[in-house]
């Protein structure tokens, strides 16, 4: 028995609509309280919030913040040199706490002596 394009996909669709109406039921066994935030997935900067940005991209791992020691990170991006940035143990957990930390972060090579304030945030 073969099965035509179009009733194939009534199927599928038909199948999906009762998956998600099963899950719309009443009741209560749910939790009045309110769920916990997700957490962080994603930690670092760019565009806008590295001043005077032209393709720097950073990046912190997340397992990073329960540092013990100060994190220095490069944020070369696109942006043909690098620069690093370095955050305290304090600011990691600043960062963890859900708060903005900005940084300065080092010159970039010669011919290029220049600096950005770097603002990360975990989201």
């Amino acid at each position: 028995m073969s099965i035509k394009r179009n009733e194939f996909c009534g199927a599928l669709v038909g199948a999906s609509a009762l998956l998600i109406f099963q899950g719309c039921g009443g009741g209560s066994d749910y939790s009045t309280s309110p769920a916990p935030p997700p957490p962080a997935t994603g930690c670092g900067a760019s565009g806008t919030s590295i001043a005077g940005n032209h393709g720097h991209v950073l990046t912190i791992v997340r397992a990073d913040l329960d540092s013990t020691v100060p994190m220095s990170y490069s944020m070369a991006g696109t942006a043909g040199h690098d620069h690093m940035v370095t955050f305290t143990v304090a600011q990691l957990q600043q960062l963890k706490a859900g708060a903005s930390v900005t940084v300065t972060s080092t010159p970039a090579s010669i011919g290029l002596a220049h600096t950005h304030d770097v603002t990360a945030t975990c989201v």
